[in-house]
């Protein structure tokens, strides 16, 4: 299990069985698997014509080919890459170069082709990086989660013993930007089996464009956030997902509800959640629905299932005691994570990394920061972030509780979020945000009160006609905060 057996050899003979198969569908043009080769080796040229040294180059990342050569064309040099939107503000571009001294930058420029230059590759460590994602810190600058080759190739390893099966004739859907992990399992997988990457264009409306492509082009497999799915929930009558025979949901907590409505549409889906922090590279954990019901949830959210083959699980109570598995919902605690696929931590910052990450029994584990417990079956229930806990009263409150019955009283049709936030006297209330037209909120709150003792009860609510997303495609809870 390498870097190289697990992703650079089988995207190879992708490229040497079928170099006449479509690798891409980017903005309603195909590219075969011949033009992707001679586009890696293009640029290939270019990254030994610059002869440096660094280890880390910056991409300007863009939905096209060239993007997607350059990826491969770096891991081939031995090189780490470090996704760069065009979109984000310069000052942010240029904090995140200076934090991993990155002087080189690949821009897409169309270059010359000079001749093949797939066969060899640079002799390379299991340890040396393969990408650094920057996500937001709690401080305002921006943290760099590494992620060595072997932990890609240990979870490209793991997420084909979940069972799912993908060839050349499958048609994969990529909808995530390429500054968020889940890109890469959704072109790493349709890659290293020959399939063809099909990918939502930058700036679109990404869920229609998602439901053009599941339509119109036959897709056969393909990860979305729940979100996306909402939003396409009220064409379910209309749209035509039977040609998929595969499909996660990911990057935020998924609704049961939600589940069963896509059952109806996806016919002949397989449907499965899966979790995973970046820190543990794209996924950790995942479950597998069953059609027709009897799926674990919690406050209408369904399971993140079981570890896959690459990771251990631990879930500690405050004492840092590990909880033992089967132990009910009565034991819950923060859900830690340890193997193959976890970072070696953050990118220069060894006072996060101290804070992160802690050794038990000579294995070193991440937090999550997720509250969960172990279900009596074994599999790990999602109760919502720790952060996301608030105290009222001495109480402490669970605003996934709180969000399940104000579903419930929308008959699950209408999204609600609820936010913790202290008030002029400094004492935390709960705010409710549901996604709708402005209405009377008398009987909520009276529906409210008949579940949940009086200390629960929001005392704002707000309506809005859309929740803002972030650029993983989930609520983006700080702007929503930024509203109170």
């Amino acid at each position: 299990m390498t870097f190289i057996s697990e992703i650079l050899q089988p995207v190879r003979e992708s490229i040497q069985r079928y170099p006449d198969r479509n690798a891409f569908f980017i903005q309603n043009v195909s590219y075969t698997y011949s033009q992707f080769a001679r586009r890696i080796s293009a640029i290939r040229t270019v990254i030994r014509s610059a002869k440096a040294d660094e280890p880390v180059w910056g991409l300007s990342i863009q939905d096209n080919l060239n993007t997607y050569a350059s990826i491969f064309a770096l891991w081939m040099e031995g090189k780490c890459y470090v996704p760069l939107h065009p979109a984000w503000p310069v000052d942010r571009i240029e904090d995140i170069k200076r934090q991993v001294g990155c002087s080189n930058v690949l821009d897409n420029c169309d270059v010359p082709y000079h001749g093949d230059l797939l066969d060899d590759w640079k002799d390379c460590s299991e340890n040396d990086l393969a990408y650094i994602l920057f996500t937001s810190g709690s401080t305002g600058v921006p943290k760099g989660v590494q992620l060595t080759r072997s932990n890609i190739a240990a979870f490209m390893d793991s997420f084909w013993k979940t069972g799912i099966r993908i060839d050349e004739n499958d048609r994969c859907m990529q909808v995530f930007d390429l500054t968020f992990d889940v890109s890469v399992q959704s072109y790493l997988v349709a890659l290293t089996r020959g399939a063809c990457c099909y990918t939502v264009p930058y700036g679109q409306v990404k869920y229609l464009h998602a439901a053009g492509l599941i339509q119109e082009q036959r897709i056969t497999f393909g990860a979305m956030a729940p979100s996306m799915l909402t939003y396409l929930r009220p064409y379910f009558d209309e749209l035509d997902a039977s040609s998929m025979k595969a499909c996660i949901l990911t990057a935020e907590a998924c609704p049961v509800d939600l589940m069963e409505s896509w059952f109806n549409c996806a016919k002949n889906t397989d449907i499965y959640d899966f979790y995973g922090p970046t820190e543990a590279t794209i996924y950790c954990t995942y479950y597998k629905l069953t059609r027709g019901g009897n799926n674990l949830s919690l406050n209408g959210i369904i399971s993140i299932g079981k570890p896959m083959a690459n990771v251990q699980a631990m879930i500690i109570d405050d004492a840092g005691n590990s909880i033992p598995e089967n132990s009910g919902a009565s034991n819950k605690g923060e859900l830690c994570i340890a193997g193959a696929q976890v970072t070696p931590g953050y990118w220069n910052n060894p006072e996060k990394n101290a804070t992160s990450f802690f050794e038990k029994d000579g294995t070193i584990y991440y937090h999550t920061g997720d509250l969960c417990y172990w279900d009596k079956s074994g599999n790990i229930m999602y109760s919502g972030r720790i952060d996301q806990q608030a105290k009222i009263q001495g109480f402490r409150v669970e605003l996934g509780e709180i969000e399940y019955h104000a579903r419930n009283f929308y008959n699950k049709q209408k999204r609600v979020m609820a936010i913790a936030f202290q008030n002029d006297s400094n004492l935390t209330e709960i705010a409710l945000f549901v996604e709708s037209a402005q209405t009377d909120t008398a009987d909520l709150i009276a529906y409210l009160r008949s579940k949940m003792p009086g200390y629960m009860i929001p005392t704002r609510i707000i309506f809005m006609q859309e929740f803002p997303l972030n650029k993983s495609e989930k609520v983006d809870r700080n702007a929503l905060k930024q509203q109170l």
